[in-house]
């Protein structure tokens, strides 16, 4: 009769010794959205009891949030800029990584070299040229101010021109000979082949603006324009003794990238791997 216990793999220490740390870390980073969301489903008077299950559960502090007009308004104020940015990064990025990638020109390089060194200059040292630039375009207090920093982003044309490297140039050369237009053969042609950068950068860059709380704190004072990170800030100074709503609000904010995350999870794992290994 054969030893099953043959058949086991022996049990490492090191293995079971990082299975271990790695659980141990994910409970430290869950704890906190565990405990917002038990929050939320508490009572005023329950607020302070450290239990994660309620003792009585309820969901008026949903309804309360979404009675509240000006919540609903900050959210769709995040999902009409995070959505039009988006698409513009990824039309415009692509465009010029492709650009940059396959055609050839003089100049190209440097052209290149200028838009990485974009991605040495901290933010926090932008913010005062783009409030001039709004003041005086008359963009302060409008969706048009909130999103224009990010319409293109240096990152993103690097990891588009990266990608659009690896597209074979035979292709493109056939492409050119039947005639195609430049734009027809990166439409058609190129950018079928780079879905997974495409994916990653819609992902990196929804994301980032939708989570995105200085440049919208700045260049808006007109609270009906407020995004989700702005008002919930705002929310929560007005609601300093009501935790249990603020933390209703915190909850509501981290739907959409939790549904990103959960949808799209293979298309940010293979865009960070493939961004660093493309070269």
């Amino acid at each position: 009769m054969t030893d099953i216990t043959a058949f086991r793999k022996p049990v490492r220490p090191v293995r079971v010794l990082t299975w271990t740390l790695l659980a141990m870390g994910g409970i430290v980073m869950i704890m906190p959205f565990l405990f917002m969301i038990s929050t939320s489903l508490k009572t005023p008077d329950q607020v302070y009891d450290l239990r994660f299950i309620p003792a009585r559960p309820t969901l008026a502090n949903y309804a309360e949030l979404f009675a509240d007009g000006r919540f609903t308004a900050w959210f769709v104020n995040s999902l009409i800029t995070s959505t039009i940015v988006t698409a513009s990064v990824l039309f415009f990025d692509s465009l010029i990584g492709y650009t940059l990638a396959k055609y050839r020109f003089r100049g190209r390089g440097l052209v290149f070299i200028a838009i990485l060194s974009t991605l040495m200059i901290p933010t926090e040292m932008l913010v005062i040229p783009w409030y001039v630039m709004s003041s005086h375009m008359g963009w302060l207090d409008s969706y048009w101010g909130i999103m224009f920093p990010g319409l293109i982003t240096g990152f993103g044309v690097f990891l588009m021109r990266q990608f659009f490297g690896t597209v074979p140039d035979e292709l493109i050369d056939a492409a050119r000979i039947d005639g195609l237009s430049e734009f027809r053969i990166w439409w058609e042609i190129a950018m079928p082949l780079v879905t997974p950068a495409l994916s990653a950068l819609a992902i990196f860059t929804f994301l980032g603006n939708w989570t995105a709380f200085l440049w919208p704190l700045i260049v808006t004072s007109d609270r009906d324009l407020f995004t989700v990170p702005v008002g919930l800030s705002s929310f929560a100074s007005e609601n300093l003794t009501r935790w249990e709503m603020v933390m209703t609000g915190a909850a509501v904010s981290t739907i959409p990238t939790l549904i990103v995350f959960i949808l799209l999870q293979k298309y940010i794992i293979r865009g960070v791997v493939l961004s660093g290994l493309k070269g």
